[in-house]
């Protein structure tokens, strides 16, 4: 009896037996966890299934995994351990129909149990304290949004901590997500919750039925996210949704207070007139709950402006939104929040396959730094001799033109110029000659194939920003920023990133890398071009590790340290010197600049690995695949166990992209990904694709039909042309549609019933890896 049989026959009727989905409130659910690592090509790691997810009162409560009858029950015993630490449930079964075994999480108690527990038995078991308000936010539903929301197993563990810490009594909560994550998303359910269940102030520490619905504050540091926000709670009538905006208080009088869900801006609260800010007039205890967006950016910095408005409205629960975990800069915020309720990271989010995952170019020029020589024309300003000039520097204190075109002119023949891609400046007036000079190279005949989007552009840039946004407009393609894009660009469609100015914090470097990190269809991961070696962050023990505890500033002055991020908000950029000096290069030296370029790989763990250490843990996990070069060529001249290995290796970091880009380091770009485990695994020398080819069509002389031959051949072109993944088996159907005309009963005449063209799509491929065919060394 094999699993499903098991399941269906023994596990569901116990179940069943025991009130799921018998139950009012109760339902069981298979469950896809986390869909698994995207690979490249579009195809993903193992996705992470849990075979029955038992819920009552829209509460997760336990994961049973099933093996099949004649296997040991606690088969699955690890993966059920595994899935309820994920979905951060206290109880999980393993079970193979005959009997049972029961763990609970939290007290490490285990073993064998005659029956599941029934519904409420459960709900019992986990929550052994009646708590009322936890009651009545689990009678709640999640607002699905007419099913265009699905929630992720992450998203649902963050509303649920948050909610129960609102009911056991907490003024002050955090949640650490990574950008991407759906942050706004988790507010908006928070909020549905809290409005539905009537929860507020007045009654939180009552045991009476609830009186009324909460006013609830969004409040962000930029109306881009206060706008997002203000459309992400569409669920919410219009009556009870209000947007506080400077223009409409000054018309009005009076700032609004009909309504129960209220976005405004930082800014909008501390302006008004004369010295009485805005938020003044409303009583400190009118709202109920604040959501506090990018909390970090100074909301709760003692020295920070932001602060007034948060002490003044202390009598509410305040809910602060952050994606970075805790650090020397933003200390402050943990200190105000406590240790956040739940995490989840960028690695999280890479692993599971939730968010986009990236590789780095590292580009060096000849010309990263500069120092002045007397057959250089000083054109404006005054310049140091003898100064080296350096990254800081540039665009800044000194502007070459032509070190700028050098660089425009390399990436835009490294990118594909379709994608949509941001390029982050020095300044409002470098990103400004970044967008000319890409114009200037760019092969689109579009006028406004690049534009520049920052705090000087007003309307009209964030009319670009909204252009670029729309995953179904193509133009703008390219946008210039310097520091307004670094936070608040939803554009899921991003595929290139490109830093042109140092990233000195650590903040707004997480902030800058999640602009690309969103899901989009086709979208497999994205480039980072980095020509300021900003790539060293990722080498930081912070880059994205548990949080820690900072360390005590140490006395003796600056240098050297951090950038902090700025108390609250100020202007879009340091000012400038009041005259920057302005060179042009002598004749010539312009047309000597050089770069060399270097790709970084990335680990499972989110670390850097170099090309030569890539190689090392691939050569070391490779005899977990293979002992040696005779069964590797039995693996890979098979679709199906070929399949099986590159799987293998990409769940342990070594996805089909990561080895595609090996092939270029070992130039053996014509070759196949074979030839790279061959090289890493036993030093054996790459054979191109032509010359298999070659080899199989020799070799296969006598064992088809000439059309059959006449197939085989033209598969062995796609395969010299595009590479192995041509030969899996689910291309043969595109193969024969390609070679046919669609005219797949021509096919069948030509080659046989559909059983023997699979013979003779399989047949030939052992050919070409057969050792007689290696080509001399």
């Amino acid at each position: 009896m094999n699993e499903a049989e098991t399941r269906a026959e023994h596990i569901d009727p116990a179940l069943k037996a025991a009130g799921w989905g018998v139950v009012d409130g109760s339902r069981i659910r298979r469950e896809v966890i986390a869909p698994g690592r995207l690979q490249g090509k579009g195809q993903r790691a193992k996705a992470e299934i849990a075979d029955y997810v038992l819920i009552y009162r829209n509460t997760k409560l336990a994961v049973i995994e099933a093996k099949a009858w004649d296997k040991p029950y606690t088969e699955g015993l690890a993966q059920a351990k595994q899935y309820a630490k994920k979905l951060a449930v206290r109880f999980t079964y393993a079970t193979n129909g005959q009997a049972i075994y029961s763990v609970d999480m939290d007290t490490g108690e285990e073993g064998d149990v005659p029956a599941f527990p029934t519904p409420d038995e459960l709900w019992n078991r986990t929550f052994a304290v009646a708590n009322a308000w936890r009651d009545r936010f689990a009678a709640i539903p999640f607002e699905d949004k007419g099913g265009a929301w699905d929630s992720r197993y992450y998203q649902e563990i963050a509303i649920r901590r948050v909610l129960e810490a609102v009911a056991d009594g907490r003024d002050r909560i955090l949640l650490t997500l990574a950008t991407g994550t759906g942050k706004t998303a988790i507010a908006f359910q928070i909020a549905w919750k809290l409005f539905q269940s009537r929860w507020n102030l007045t009654d939180r520490k009552g045991d009476a039925a609830p009186s009324r619905r909460p006013r609830i504050l969004f409040l962000a540091d930029r109306n881009i996210l206060a706008n997002q926000a203000y459309n992400e709670f569409s669920a919410f009538s219009d009556d009870a949704r209000v947007r506080i905006e400077p223009d409409e208080i000054r018309k009005k009088g009076r700032v609004p207070k009909n309504g129960n869900i209220f976005f405004t801006i930082f800014q909008t609260f501390m302006s008004g007139p004369g010295e009485s800010p805005y938020f003044g007039e409303y009583p400190p205890d009118f709202f109920d709950f604040i959501v506090i967006d990018e909390c970090h950016r100074g909301g709760a910095n003692d020295e920070g402006q932001w602060r007034a408005i948060l002490n003044y409205f202390s009598p509410a629960v305040q809910l602060g939104l952050t994606a970075t975990p805790k650090r020397q800069t933003n200390a402050d915020t943990y200190a105000y929040f406590g240790e956040p309720v739940y995490t989840y990271s960028l690695k999280d989010g890479i692993n599971d396959g939730f968010l986009t995952p990236f590789k780095v170019k590292q580009i060096a020029t000849t010309i990263d730094d500069y120092t002045y020589t007397p057959d250089d024309a000083v054109i404006e300003g005054e310049v140091v001799a003898g100064r080296r000039y350096v990254e800081n520097d540039f665009n800044r204190v000194i502007v070459i033109r032509e070190r700028e075109e050098y660089r425009v002119r390399l990436l835009m023949g490294m990118i594909d110029q379709r994608e949509k891609t941001l390029v982050f400046c020095a300044t409002q007036e470098h990103a400004l000659m970044v967008r000319d000079l890409i114009n200037q190279a760019k092969t689109s005949p579009d006028p406004n194939y690049c534009v520049r989007v920052t705090a000087n552009d007003g309307a009209i840039g964030d009319q670009f920003l909204r252009d670029f946004q729309d995953n179904e407009r193509t133009i703008p393609t390219i946008l210039t920023t310097s520091q307004k894009l670094s936070t608040g660009v939803d554009a899921r469609n991003v595929r290139n990133i490109v830093l042109m100015r140092p990233i000195n914090s650590m903040i707004e470097f997480k902030q800058i890398i999640g602009r690309g990190t969103r899901l989009y269809d086709g979208k497999d991961y994205f480039t980072i071009y980095d020509f300021v070696k900003a790539h060293h962050h990722f080498s930081d023990p912070e880059w994205d590790g548990e949080p820690i505890e900072p360390e005590p500033p140490r006395g003796g002055g600056g240098g050297g340290g951090e950038e902090p991020e700025p108390p609250g908000p100020g202007p879009e950029e340091p000012p400038p010197p009041r005259q920057k000096a302005k060179i042009k290069l002598a004749d010539g030296k312009a047309r000597h600049i050089q770069s060399m370029m270097a790709t970084t790989f990335w680990s499972g763990n989110g670390r850097p690995m170099s090309a030569a250490q890539f190689l090392e843990a691939l050569y070391g996990t490779l005899p977990e695949f293979f002992k040696d070069e005779d069964e590797l060529r039995r693996i890979w001249s098979a679709p199906d166990t070929r399949k099986a290995l590159l799987a293998g290796l990409a769940e342990k970091g070594f996805g089909k992209e990561a080895l595609s880009e090996m092939q270029a380091i070992i130039e053996a770009e014509n070759s196949d990904l074979f030839d790279v485990l061959a090289y890493v695994a036993f030093a054996a020398e790459p054979v191109t694709r032509a010359e298999r080819a070659a080899a199989a069509k020799a070799a296969t002389a006598t064992e088809f039909t000439d059309k059959q031959r006449a197939f085989v051949d033209f598969v062995l072109a796609q395969y010299v042309k595009q590479g192995v993944h041509e030969l899996d088996q689910e291309k043969l159907s595109p193969l024969l549609k390609l070679r046919y005309n669609n005219a797949i009963a021509d096919a069948f005449a030509d080659l046989g019933k559909p059983e023997q063209i699979r013979k003779v799509f399989l047949g030939f491929q052992k050919h070409l890896y057969e050792r007689a065919e290696r080509a001399p060394s």
